[in-house]
């Protein structure tokens, strides 16, 4: 274990950041530092008049707000576990998630609670609304007067809170702090247990290589519910004393590039989607007109247009950034080209729900083309197969982010972690030998071709989901050959008055170009339809699954 603590980084950062502004809500006012300490005392006063003890979970389902940030905040540094729910899961699977993980108190936006039956959760012992911070139910004698006791909203014990009062639970780190649910390609939901040790092992590598200073502003706009968006929008950028502004809502592209210009973030946190669609949408249909491919083919003049390029870029963004970090799914290797071409300053980092999350990363100007950084100092990385650096394997790891299992399930922690440690991925890749990591695919969506050999469709649905009129594809094996089930882009098939015969005709030419692109073991036999978005979980995978036996 680390020495460091999350509850000790999070104590520093009241103290020394007292009255500067911490978290606020897109376009409201928030809260300060020293506001969010008064906030975590009443929380605290509640949580001990009722009941509630080290280890007890607390349930937290809500949209991304600063009230969802102090509940969490509140709940680790008690010392109790805090139980992070996604809000796009249906009611039913709430539900079940609030039972399963022993929740005992619930903290609830407002509309969301409108749909529960409380009668179906009977271990919670009360509600809060996380609109704001009024008891929405007691379900047990006793729990309403201990709320009304703490006058939640009003600040009793202020003007006696000092920075100096700042002490909360001396929980050691081999404690649970979390129990996150992640719904994976694989369906059925699990608890992944966090531990104070991970989180810390997370905030502890990213002050020391990441570049953010007191004071900086920062937009989160990934679900904090999800370990990525909660450990780099949120707990880190906290323990280093920024200012955090939320975007509440599921935002669009347009909403989080508005918000960029407005509050220019210092470090900007995304996953592919975002960096993706400015690509495709804005660049890719200038890029490839035939006297911009000209012009970027002449030496000397084409360094001046990816400068212009990457100037233009950079404003989109807020232009104030040293660094876009970008993981939670692979990124499109032609985008990736493109803009290490232009010396855009952005990285491509690697992690999972069950490291809390970060496995691996590297700064923008030492990262390598098509890797996703090296392994962190608190893990071991390898590849199991017999050369690392050649032949590809398995992406297995342990060391101190490493969860200590799924929660009530020791059959699922067995099959995740080995005898000796070794966390097993489910991913595949290489590792050269300065220790960059290059993800090839998951080893549960691997194909294996007819020739024998490895087929990942993740490679080849990178390309064609860069071509106009096509949103996302699925790469699947029917009858030992590759079937592209793809989703077309019917808002710009209308726009450019595109009939359905035309369309097929560009599917068929488009299914051609990809097939000289690629490998010929690698080559789409046929590219079909599919009428509806692809079914996803709540952080935005597709569900494989679904369709693999097509």
């Amino acid at each position: 274990m680390i020495k460091e603590r999350l509850i000790g980084y999070i104590e520093q950062s009241i103290r020394q950041n007292w009255e500067t502004e911490a978290l606020s809500n897109y376009k409201e006012k928030g809260y300060s530092y020293k506001d969010i300490a008064e906030k975590i005392v009443q929380i605290h006063k509640l949580f001990k008049s009722s009941g509630i003890i080290e280890g007890d979970k607390i349930a937290l389902v809500g949209r991304n707000s600063a009230n969802w940030c102090v509940t969490y905040l509140a709940t680790v540094t008690y010392g109790a576990v805090i139980v992070p729910i996604l809000p796009d899961f249906k009611p039913d699977d709430l539900i079940n998630i609030i039972n399963h993980s022993d929740s005992r108190m619930l903290f609830v936006d407002e509309k969301i609670y409108d749909l529960f039956d409380m009668k179906r959760m009977p271990e919670i012992i009360g509600v809060i609304s996380l609109d704001d911070f009024k008891m929405v139910i007691s379900c047990v004698a006793g729990f309403e007067e201990s709320f009304s006791s703490i006058n939640m909203n009003h600040s009793d014990s202020s003007p006696e809170l000092s920075r100096e009062d700042i002490k909360f639970s001396d929980i050691s780190n081999d404690k649970l702090a979390v129990i996150s649910y992640t719904s994976g390609t694989t369906g059925f939901s699990k608890g992944v247990m966090i531990t104070h040790n991970s989180l810390a092992s997370n905030v502890r590598y990213a002050q020391n290589n990441m570049p953010l200073r007191p004071g900086d502003p920062l937009v989160s706009f990934l679900p904090l519910a999800h370990t990525y968006g909660c450990a780099f929008e949120f707990l880190f950028p906290f323990t280093i004393g920024c200012h955090i502004t939320i975007l509440s809502k599921t935002p669009s592209p347009q909403i989080i590039i508005q918000a960029f210009k407005e509050i220019k973030p210092r470090l900007i946190i995304s996953v592919p989607l975002v960096i993706e669609k400015i690509f495709k949408k804005q660049l890719l249909p200038v890029i490839s007109k035939p006297h911009m491919k000209i012009l970027l083919a002449i030496p000397l003049l084409n360094k001046i247009l990816y400068k212009k390029i990457n100037e233009k870029l950079v404003e989109t963004f807020g232009g104030a950034f040293a660094e876009i970090v970008i993981g939670g799914a692979a990124f499109n290797p032609d985008a990736e080209k493109f803009f290490k071409k232009i010396r855009f300053r952005f990285s491509v980092g690697y992690g999972m729900t069950e490291c809390g999350p970060l496995i691996s990363y590297a700064s923008w100007d030492t990262t390598k083309l098509g890797a996703s950084g090296r392994g962190v100092d608190t893990l071991e990385v390898t590849i199991d197969s017999p050369d690392p650096e050649t032949v590809v394997g398995e992406i297995i790891l342990r060391g101190e982010n490493v969860m200590t299992g799924y929660y009530k399930n020791e059959k699922a922690t067995r099959e995740m972690i080995d005898e000796n440690g070794w966390m097993h991925t489910g991913d595949l890749g290489i590792i050269d030998k300065e220790g960059n990591i290059f993800i090839k695919g998951r080893s549960k969506s691997m194909i294996l071709g007819p020739s024998g050999k490895n087929i990942y469709p993740e490679e080849i649905e990178a390309v064609i989901n860069n071509k106009p009129y096509i949103v996302e594809s699925v790469v699947i094996s029917v009858d030992n050959k590759l079937t592209a089930l793809v989703f077309p882009d019917s808002e710009t098939i209308k726009h450019d008055n595109i009939s359905d015969e035309q369309f097929l005709e560009i599917l068929e030419k488009t299914r051609k170009e990809i097939n000289e692109r690629l490998p010929e073991f690698m080559s789409v036999s046929k590219f079909r339809i599919h009428p509806e978005e692809f079914a996803k979980t709540p952080k935005r995978s597709i569900k494989r699954f679904l369709y693999t036996k097509e």
